[in-house]
């Protein structure tokens, strides 16, 4: 049998670049993909460090983000042909729950898990995945960008619209302005024709940032961003917060909404507990929405939105030996914009 590279956790903590058994033939439903490039995420991180809060076995291939090409297809597999180029998504869903069956697989009821945290991850160069559960890559999208999509772009497309329903016009205060989703984040809704305010923690970014499109840089290590905000809009707040930094801007962004703002928060980097004042919920009457991952129709909708000219930020493309490097150059936070694995 021949074998094949993967990049795989043996321990927690613990990488390592192996050779393993290649994949036998897709299975009915499956399509054998052969994996061009990994986008490295904070999911990763979590990984690495054993934060899976769930069983998994080692050793366990990693990588939960990626852009492909078909090689080979199972019996029953229509819509997929050999050259394809596809976006797999991660989640296991289980495709028949009634989540599943409206169209929001990020609530399935029984997924089996995620691959790359729970289950075998991407970083490999050949894997067998659901056909049913990938999204095929519109004429104009590179695999690089597509690389991008699975987690953060896709995640951006849920947050902004499926979450926050974001509408042109409107002022918007991203956080971290220079992280995958944050850089996203900002041309997205820019491209929409809505005021942008983000917040960086240095000059370098910050002229990043600027570049990009946003209207208003705030360096959160000089600047209170919340005062800021406040005074950029009279005092009137910000119609949507893009939340995922945590503890140290939880309560700054409630006070950064306008009186029926929308916040929408997908991570927690700084820290997991935040404080809320109740009567200033009610009273400023905000909306807080929690979004986790994204269902199938926002990887489509992100393919088709890169397609469309708003391209995502790519910082590092690394070899595959060296993805221990791009996952302590995200722990350091020293990146503006999306780290890829090229396979």
């Amino acid at each position: 049998m021949t074998t094949i590279r993967a990049l795989q956790l043996l321990a927690d903590r613990e990488i390592a670049l192996v050779q393993r058994d290649a994949p036998p033939s897709p299975a009915p439903g499956e399509v054998q993909l052969r994996v061009r490039y990994v986008g490295v995420n904070h999911i990763d991180v979590w990984g690495f460090r054993g934060m899976a809060f769930a069983k998994r076995q080692f050793p366990l291939s990693v990588g939960a983000e990626a852009a492909c090409e078909v090689v080979a297809v199972g019996d029953g597999v229509t819509a997929l042909a050999q050259g394809d180029r596809v976006v797999p998504y991660a989640a296991l869903v289980c495709g028949t729950c009634r989540f599943c069956a409206r169209g929001s697989e990020n609530l399935c009821e029984n997924v089996a898990g995620v691959r790359g945290f729970h289950v075998d991850g991407f970083a490999q160069e050949l894997t067998n995945h659901p056909a049913r559960l990938t999204a095929k890559l519109p004429d104009g999208v590179t695999l690089r960008d597509a690389a991008c999509v699975a987690v953060a772009y896709a995640t951006v497309e849920h947050m902004l619209f499926d979450n926050a329903r974001l509408e042109p016009g409107e002022t918007i205060l991203v956080h971290a302005g220079g992280s995958g989703i944050g850089s996203i984040a900002i041309r997205v809704a820019k491209a929409l024709g809505c005021t942008v305010i983000t917040t960086v923690g240095s000059a370098d970014k910050a002229a990043k940032a600027a570049e990009l499109g946003a209207d208003h840089v705030i360096n959160y290590r000089t600047d209170r961003f919340e005062g800021v905000v406040r005074r950029l809009t009279a005092r009137r707040g910000v119609d949507v917060v893009f939340e995922h930094v945590g503890a140290d801007t939880w309560s700054g962004s409630l006070l950064s909404l306008r009186r029926g703002g929308r916040l929408v928060t997908c991570g927690a980097t700084s820290g997991p507990a935040g404080n809320i004042n109740l009567m200033q919920l009610f009273q400023q009457q905000y909306r807080i929405v929690g979004s986790f991952g994204s269902p199938l129709s926002a990887l489509r909708r992100a393919l088709e939105r890169i397609a469309s000219g708003v391209r995502p930020v790519i910082d590092t493309v690394y070899p595959l030996e060296e993805f221990r490097a791009g996952l302590a150059r995200l722990e350091s936070r020293d990146v503006f914009g999306k780290i890829l694995v090229e396979i």
